[in-house]
């Protein structure tokens, strides 16, 4: 089994440092061109399936990839791989321009992210370790894909929490940083144990 995860395009969100967990945010117009050229840098990859989350900019990403392949692959939408759900944070601004942290409960996320509090009405890192995790041991030991490619299209929280079942180092959350829009990480699997071979590449 070879997997493509995949976090989406940017969106207008990003640019602005806003939270953005389940608050389903499109595309922005370089998300577009940047899921496009990711698209164009993986056509002779042929897709069996594709797996992503129900959030637009990430069923977007995907579907912009996959305009790329030569036959049809189907797409099945898995909320366990949707972004982190911040509650009341969602559409907080976060940063500034210079990446000067302007909440301190968001700077602790991204800075100490084992000790990110659970928001009202939102999750913390262990909840989406458990639902990621969920997906992944259903995902790698399902008979029926042990020999297909898998394009998986995430979030940049949800993409950390499904690779920490691949990374060497499980006590480092974010992997030394956030994951760029449309960074590609491969894995293959083989009986269960997982290999990384391409670490957040962007086709810019």
């Amino acid at each position: 089994m070879k997997l493509y995860v995949v976090r989406h395009g940017e969106t207008v969100w990003n640019k602005l440092h806003k939270v953005q967990g389940v608050a389903d945010i499109p595309l922005a117009e370089n998300g577009i061109l940047l899921a496009e050229k990711t698209g164009e840098a993986l056509k002779d990859v042929s897709f069996d399936l594709c797996i992503t989350s129900p959030l637009i900019r990430a069923r977007k990403t995907a579907e912009l990839i996959l305009e790329k392949q030569s036959g049809k692959v189907s797409v099945i939408e898995d909320a366990r791989i949707q972004e982190i759900n911040f509650g009341v944070l969602e559409g907080v601004v976060c940063m500034n321009d210079a990446r000067e942290y302007l909440d301190p409960q968001m700077e602790k996320f991204f800075t100490d992210p084992w000790n990110f509090e659970r928001p009202k009405d939102g999750e913390n890192i262990q909840d989406i370790l458990t639902r990621t995790k969920d997906f992944w041991e259903e995902l790698i030991h399902d008979p029926a894909l042990q020999d297909k490619t898998i394009l998986i299209a995430s979030h940049g929280c949800a993409v950390r929490a499904l690779l920490h079942n691949v990374y060497n180092d499980p006590k480092d959350f974010w992997h030394g940083f956030v994951p760029p829009n449309c960074s590609v990480n491969v894995v293959e699997v083989t009986d269960g144990k997982a290999v990384l071979l391409e670490d957040d590449k962007v086709y810019a």
